[in-house]
Parts: C-alpha cells; sequence; structure tokens
C-alpha cells in the first residue's frame, strides 16, 4: 500500500507544511487509520479510497480524525497526479466530513475549492492569551472550530511561542493567530486560510498569504461566495509501502 509524505504549499523540500498521503488499496477501519495517523507523527496523514464519483478523503491527526485539512487535502491532490492516478487535466473530486472538495491543476498551482469559514466576534475564553503571550490583541473571534486572534503586525505572529500545554487546556479544536503583512509581496500573515476574515477588512477577494512558521510557505486565497479556493504548490519528498 502506497505512502507518500509531501510538502505542500511550497515547491522546495523541507518547506511549507507536511502531510502523508496514504493510497488505501481497500477499505480499512478508523482505529487502523489512526494508528497509522500516530506512526507517522505529522499534523495530518490523508487516507485516500477509490470512490464512484473520485476518491474518499479523511484526514486524521496523530491523536484524532477531523473534519477537514486544507494542506492535506493539497498534498493529496498532487499525490494522484504524481503517481498517474490522475491525468493531468483531470479533476480531482474528493468526498469527505465537510461535503464534496475539489481540486484542480491551473498553471503551476493546484488549486482547491474549499468551504470558507466565517467567524463571529468572541468573548475572550480564560487562559487564551495568557498562552499565546498576547497581552492587546487586536481582534478576537470564533468559528465552530477554532478561535482566530488578530495581532498588530507581522512581527507579532513570527515571535509567537506559545505554551501548548496551556492551549490543550482550552476547549477548542485550534487557535489561529494572523496579521496584515509587513511585506509588500504578500497580504496577510497566517498559519491558517482566512479569506472571509482578511476579505473583510481588505476590501479585496484575491490575495497571497505568507505562512508565518519556521518552514514558511505561500498560498493564493480567492473568495467566492461561501467557497474559498486556495493555490499552491507541492513537492513529494519520501515514497513508501506500508507493510500492514
Amino acid at each position: 500500500m502506497r505512502i507518500l509524505q509531501i510538502d505542500a504549499f511550497t515547491d522546495q523540500p523541507f518547506r511549507g507544511n507536511p502531510a502523508a498521503v496514504c493510497l488505501l488499496d481497500r477499505e480499512r477501519d478508523a482505529a487502523w487509520m489512526q494508528s497509522v495517523g500516530a506512526e507517522m507523527n505529522l499534523s495530518e496523514t490523508a487516507f485516500l479510497l477509490p470512490h464512484a464519483d473520485g476518491w474518499s478523503l479523511r484526514w486524521f491527526t496523530p491523536t484524532i480524525e477531523v473534519a477537514l485539512c486544507g494542506h492535506a487535502t493539497l498534498a493529496s491532490a498532487h499525490a494522484l497526479w504524481e503517481e498517474k492516478l490522475l491525468a493531468p487535466n483531470e479533476t480531482a473530486r474528493f468526498h469527505t466530513k465537510s461535503g464534496l472538495l475539489t481540486a484542480t491543476k491551473r498553471g503551476d498551482l493546484i488549486e482547491l475549492d474549499l468551504p470558507a469559514t466565517r467567524e463571529e466576534k468572541s468573548d475572550v475564553p480564560a487562559g487564551l492569551l495568557d498562552s499565546l503571550g498576547i497581552s492587546n490583541p487586536r481582534y478576537v473571534g470564533r468559528d465552530k472550530f477554532d478561535y482566530l486572534v488578530e495581532v498588530d503586525s507581522e512581527e507579532d505572529v513570527r515571535r509567537l511561542k506559545p505554551n501548548h500545554a496551556e492551549l490543550r487546556q482550552i476547549p477548542v479544536r485550534g487557535v489561529i493567530v494572523t496579521s496584515r503583512a509587513s511585506n509588500g509581496d504578500y497580504d496577510f500573515v497566517s498559519r491558517c486560510r482566512l479569506a472571509p476574515f482578511w476579505s473583510e477588512r481588505l476590501g479585496k477577494k484575491e490575495f497571497v498569504a505568507s505562512q508565518a512558521s519556521p518552514r514558511g510557505g505561500m498560498l493564493r486565497v480567492r473568495l467566492d461566495g461561501d467557497r474559498v479556493k486556495l493555490g499552491g504548490r507541492a513537492v513529494v519528498v519520501l515514497r513508501g509501502d506500508l507493510t500492514v
């Protein structure tokens, strides 16, 4: 059973967001997939199984299954083209717990069609700002999955050294920290996609975003109603076979 490790939102190895992609040859139960996710020990491992109209796609962290993961979806599409399971002009169709997702090749980019999640302004939960080392955020909001915190500058995002043990005590899937970009090449910096949030603040529908993490990464973002088109590159860094 083929498994690949792919760096998404980059064209350079050891940059961007790493994800594993497992090409299933038969159905496997959730416990088995969770074990593989723990073994790979990446933020997400994607599992692809042929479907009558495309592919079934599920994502697992080392500890839980998640309903949506952008970078592992991009990695999954790249894996299908790299392994010659899709022709370059074919659209990848993924049936997921978040509905139908698609990926197409647009020149040298892979473009994903994903649901656009909108947040609402929120009270600040106890411990959130202390665990991030932030004293005066510009904005705090929440959607059904995550808290979103806007800070003053890109430098504030890059300087973050969150206390992960304290963050785990907050009853939410994740925390997103973002800011306007200091570099004119980008519109905003973030560790996640934020198209609806920045569309309202910047008055535009298309963006270039930088991932403010040690590995970096670049993605193009286009808001289209209740969908977001996410574009990026990917590179395979490992190919192997699962023997279990």
